[in-house]
């Protein structure tokens, strides 16, 4: 017997496993002017979560046809795609003959940008600290009760964003956000193979920079390093790149390398 909101259902219909252990992935993709940006690196990296989970997705073709046709809702700025182990039983094993299930919404713009964006935004450090796991570090998979964690943090702060380090000391990223900071004069990401979400912004950023002679590092970056830095900006799928004009109390200005990549950023379409 299955209750759904106190109703009996019947017959009882095997739970999501997405539902009963976060088993599975999402991407979540900004639309502008009904075309999805950035959808290569999006399928990419459901791509290689499914593999690392070992979910058997859909066809490549299958999932870029579909979110193409749901980016032709009117309204349309975000799509999220879940994409789940599907039915399990009440254990965790897993059963490979099953198929995986795929829900895709369409949905009007859900995020602001800070009436302060051109002077930066303000973002403090959380105290809750991000858990430690190489096995899901830089997936996006659908375990995300430390970011629902760190947006209560970032409520109680009254800030635009949170930074977040591991229980070591070492940044990790922002609640909803990668982050780059520019540390001695270099353009600095922090490194995310212990955990952490490896953003598709990032990654086109990363590649922006190379093409424009940016130098980056990606590494290990304590907290405590981060009272150095000149400058920084956020970075996520929706956002693009938001500037970081206070830090932990301490204004930052929003820099020219900065300044660079946002003037690159509003140019792209898809």
């Amino acid at each position: 017997m299955l209750w759904i909101d106190g109703i009996a259902s019947e017959p009882a219909a095997p739970l999501d496993r997405g539902l009963e252990f976060g088993d599975g992935l999402f991407e979540t993709m900004a639309v502008l002017n009904g075309r999805v940006r950035l959808l290569d690196r999006h399928l990419d990296r459901l791509a290689a979560g499914c593999a690392r989970l070992g979910i058997k997705p859909p066809s490549r073709d299958l999932l870029r046809a579909e979110i193409i046709a749901a980016a032709q809702a009117p309204g349309t700025a975000v799509l999220k795609l879940v994409l789940t182990r599907g039915d399990g039983g009440l254990g965790y094993a897993v059963d490979d003959s099953r198929l995986s299930r795929r829900y895709l919404v369409a949905a009007p713009s859900r995020r602001r940008a800070p009436s302060a964006l051109e002077r930066g935004v303000r973002v403090a450090t959380l105290p809750t600290p991000m858990a430690i796991q190489p096995r899901l570090a830089g997936i996006k998979h659908l375990n995300r009760l430390d970011q629902v964690l760190f947006r209560q943090d970032v409520a109680a702060l009254g800030v635009d964003e949170g930074l977040v380090a591991d229980p070591e000391g070492r940044l990790v990223c922002g609640s909803m956000s990668n982050v780059f900071l520019l540390l001695n004069g270099t353009l600095t990401t922090p490194a995310l193979h212990r955990c952490g979400i490896d953003g598709v912004m990032r990654g086109a950023l990363l590649a922006v920079c190379a093409r424009l002679g940016i130098a980056v590092a990606v590494r290990d970056v304590m907290l405590s390093e981060c009272v150095g830095a000149s400058e920084g900006f956020l970075t996520n799928a929706l956002i693009g790149l938001w500037p970081i004009g206070e830090f932990d109390g301490r204004a930052l200005s929003v820099g020219p390398v900065t300044r660079r990549l946002m003037d690159e950023v509003a140019t792209w379409q898809d």
